[in-house]
């Protein structure tokens, strides 16, 4: 099955909040060798004038794929999985993402191009740290290429 390339535009709601805990943060800046004071120490966090913990820069990504799976896991979409490569990430923040947000996303599936084969799929969401959607976060652009079947 091709990429569904009308799926372009498309706008999904907001995913169920993400819980940032100390932990995620914990793990997810050990296992990127962030070795900052303020991702895994609280008073060092405060001493800095966070709240709690503070994620990596790089943490929205995990909350970012959970959201994109809604449209890798859209079979109407025509995403082999198997066949994806990731392409880009860019991040924009807004602000820290720390220990105690709850985040919500709103993916954005900004275009989808095809060319010899493959399929570029770029894909945005806006975290948002409020029901409202109006406490913005970060932003995550990722690029997806999609190899067709003969490539």
């Amino acid at each position: 099955m091709a990429i569904n390339a009308s799926y372009a535009g498309r706008a999904y709601a907001a995913t169920a909040p993400y819980q940032v805990s100390r932990a995620k943060i914990q793990e997810f800046a050990a296992a990127t060798a962030a070795t900052q004071p303020v991702h895994h120490d609280l008073v060092a966090a405060r001493a800095a004038g966070y709240p709690d913990l503070v994620a990596t820069p790089t943490f929205a990504v995990v909350i970012a794929q959970a959201a994109e799976a809604q449209l890798i896991e859209d079979p109407a979409a025509g995403i082999d999985f198997s066949r994806v490569v990731h392409a880009d990430e860019r991040f924009t923040h807004t602000r820290p993402i720390v220990a105690g947000d709850e985040i919500s996303t709103v993916l954005h599936v900004d275009a989808i191009t095809e060319r010899a084969g493959l399929a570029m799929v770029t894909t945005r969401c806006e975290l948002f740290a409020d029901a409202a959607l109006t406490d913005h976060v970060a932003t995550v652009r990722s690029t997806l290429a999609v190899r067709g079947e003969d490539a």
